[in-house]
This record gives structure tokens, C-alpha cells and sequence, in this order.
């Protein structure tokens, strides 16, 4: 069981010891955030500017936890306008292949549609990363074009439908 909880400023410590420790298994599958991003001040700015688009209503970010209550990813809702959005998730090493973060887009899905109003959410992941391809084609996403991350070649999703 995963639970998400939207994006709160005491959210800030364990989520940089998170990002610490899974910063090498991330840069696996998607660029890295370069070293300022993991410096406690460079934390600190990036995490109240996150905070702020949330406050204005044009992002909507949430902490996945585990059954434990452990931070076990994130999932955000980007640029959210005119009913759209683009999902992007990250879950961590040791809750990788256990269906986290399956269920934990499956609840932003729903969050997207209800909470939010929002119609249409689209993804980009890597052509390297078959385990983000498979979470977004088990949440009804469809494979609509091939495009880059960087240089890397990735795919992009698309879901229409987010009513519950």
C-alpha cells in the first residue's frame, strides 16, 4: 500500500536524504541534478520554489510513502493549464519492482481528474528505462511518439481519460 501526500515544507529533510541516496540509481535512468541540487542550500531554494508553483496552482507535487510511512518516491503534476499536465515519478531503489510506483501514478491519476480538474496528462520516459514504460502503459497511458531527454531517445505518453 503507497500513499501520497501533497508536497509540504517538513517534507524537505527526508526528501533530500532520499535524493542523496538513490541520486547514483536515478542518473541510471535520467540526467542528474548536478551536485548544486544536492547541497542542503541548493535543496533548500529548489524546495520553496517547488513549493511556490504549488501555492500559484501551476504544479501539484506529492511524496509517495510506503506502508510504513517511509519516503518511498515522489510524484509530480508539471505545468499544470487548460486541463493538462505532464506526470513525472520517481521511486527509489529498494521499493523498485514492488509495484509502487504502478499504484502510486494510479492515485496522482485519480488526484489529477478529481482534485485538480485537470482531463489530460502526458509522460516522457527513456527508451532505457522499460520499468517507467510499463507503470505508464498500466495506468492507460498510449505510446504516442518518439522523441529525446538530452540526447537520450525516449518516448512520449499520453491519458485522456482520469475520471475514477
Amino acid at each position: 500500500m503507497v500513499t501520497l501526500e501533497r508536497l509540504r515544507a517538513e517534507h524537505a529533510p527526508a526528501l533530500l536524504a532520499f535524493e542523496r541516496d538513490n541520486r547514483a540509481y536515478f542518473a541510471r535512468s535520467v540526467p542528474d541534478r548536478g551536485d548544486a541540487y544536492f547541497t542542503p542550500a541548493g535543496f533548500a531554494a529548489r524546495h520553496a520554489s517547488l513549493l511556490a508553483e504549488q501555492e500559484a496552482g501551476t504544479c501539484h507535487f506529492h511524496v509517495v510513502l510506503d506502508g510504513d510511512g517511509n519516503l518511498a518516491g515522489r510524484v509530480n503534476l508539471i505545468d499544470a493549464a487548460r486541463g493538462s499536465a505532464e506526470i513525472g515519478y520517481r521511486v527509489g531503489e529498494r521499493s523498485a519492482g514492488r509495484g509502487v510506483a504502478t499504484a502510486a501514478v494510479a492515485q496522482a491519476c485519480r488526484l489529477a481528474g478529481t482534485r485538480y480538474s485537470l482531463t489530460v496528462l502526458t509522460a516522457v520516459t527513456t527508451l532505457d528505462n522499460p520499468a517507467s514504460a510499463t507503470v505508464l502503459t498500466r495506468n492507460a497511458f498510449v505510446r504516442v511518439a518518439d522523441t529525446l531527454v538530452g540526447d537520450r531517445p525516449a518516448a512520449s505518453y499520453v491519458r485522456r481519460r482520469l475520471a475514477p
